[in-house]
């Protein structure tokens, strides 16, 4: 009889496919709450609206503040706003107009995190056009490849 907790490592190792990267939930948790805030620029991410992403051929970039972004999840769902502040010490984004009062009258903002929000407006300059251009260009080459990432013969 296979236990449940063998099943899913054996699951984990045949669903596994580049032996230089971990798959280990310890090693994931430390490199994500231990990431310095340059590595949690890039975590912090968020998705293109189809507008955008059809404009600049790129699916997500790293958010900014100035940037306009729409709430996808959550009890917020739906609200807009500008982005006000990235905090990336707590991985959370505050959107001007999602705010919460406080039993003391205070209105404070509510972190969002930024997989949970879409991109409507980019706050654009020479950095950010170029690393657009960038990520444009490197999803056309990998277009021109007809294979995949891996080989078949890599997949099962």
């Amino acid at each position: 009889a296979i236990t449940a907790g063998a099943f899913c490592s054996a699951v984990s190792l045949a669903m596994k496919l580049n032996p230089a990267v971990s798959s280990s939930r310890r090693k994931s948790r430390k490199a994500h709450f231990g990431a310095s805030s340059g590595e949690r620029r890039k975590l912090m991410s968020a998705t293109l609206s189809k507008a955008l992403r059809s404009q600049y051929k790129v699916r997500s970039v790293p958010i900014r503040k100035d940037d306009e972004v729409m709430v996808m999840r959550g009890l917020h769902k739906g609200r807009e706003g500008k982005v006000t502040s990235v905090y990336r010490k707590k991985f959370v984004v505050h959107i001007e107009r999602v705010t919460r009062d406080k039993a003391g009258g205070n209105t404070v903002p509510v972190g969002v995190d930024a997989s949970n929000v879409m991109i409507t407006k980019l706050k654009l300059d020479k950095d950010r056009k170029q690393i657009l251009e960038r990520k444009a260009a490197a999803a056309l080459a990998a277009a021109g490849k007809a294979e995949g990432k891996y080989p078949d013969s890599m997949q099962q």
